[in-house]
């Protein structure tokens, strides 16, 4: 069964504590990144278009969005895409314009409930305030072919892998199966992450502490069991987001 992480929500919430209860506090240590570098490989690099610069994201974590999409086919079938692979308008794929190439993204037609994953492999569309480019076959699944455009959201729910510096990419998933949880918190102290959790179960939540090892410093998330499908898991999600857990975002394993 495939395990990997699914993010729904843009920013991740951080929580601290000494012998106080724990309280909110952001911290941007677990998921900080190295500034850009000459030795980033080429989809990390900013671009410029159109007069326009670009910087694409390291990490698509928490990743969600809300706009119009296109598709493209025929005229770029055949031809190279940013990632340096060959375009197949057949293939379930996308372009957009800093997601992490290699980034599953589940896409939703607003306008009808369709769904599809892509994997994006190219850059754009540079059209507009279009945030999403699809392959003929992702369009047509998502029932956008004769209109043209479509309003949708992009939810980004994992990525390639990177070896010996060059992308891997594998074929998509199956992210509808697996064990979801709600990442609500994260340690420096696993105290204060064991002192949340005793709180969390006291209100009938399940409740699981994972360690996280990040340079010399480990990080204890907190995180509420959903459930083991994704779309039961996602409405939850999003109902616990709006009732408390506010930057709360979904995982998987």
């Amino acid at each position: 069964m495939v395990r990997r992480l699914i993010w729904v929500l843009g920013f991740c919430l951080f929580l601290t504590g000494c012998a106080k209860p724990p309280k909110p506090v952001v911290f941007h240590d677990e998921y900080s990144h190295p500034p850009p570098s000459s030795t980033l490989p080429g989809w990390l690099k900013p671009y410029t278009i159109n007069g326009k610069t670009y910087y694409p994201l390291p990490s698509a974590k928490g990743y969600e969005e809300v706009c119009l999409a296109s598709w493209y086919g025929p005229g770029f079938h055949g031809e190279f895409a940013a990632s340096g692979e060959i375009y197949n308008m057949y293939d379930y794929t996308a372009a957009h314009k800093i997601l992490p190439m290699g980034t599953y993204l589940l896409v939703t037609n607003l306008e009808n409930g369709k769904q599809v994953v892509v994997r994006v492999n190219d850059r754009g569309p540079f059209v507009g305030e279009r945030c999403l480019d699809l392959s003929y076959a992702a369009a047509k699944e998502l029932g956008l072919i004769g209109k043209g455009t479509a309003k949708v959201k992009i939810v980004a729910l994992g990525e390639g892998e990177i070896k010996d510096d060059q992308m891997v990419y594998t074929s998509i998933p199956d992210f509808n199966k697996g064990e979801f949880y709600l990442q609500v918190g994260s340690f420096k102290q696993r105290e204060n992450a064991l002192q949340f959790k005793r709180q969390l179960e006291k209100e009938s939540f399940k409740v699981e502490i994972e360690p996280f090892i990040k340079g010399d410093c480990i990080f204890y998330r907190v995180q509420v069991y959903l459930g083991n499908d994704l779309q039961q898991a996602l409405a939850l999600s999003q109902t616990l987001k709006k009732q408390r857990f506010k930057h709360a975002f979904l995982v998987a394993r």
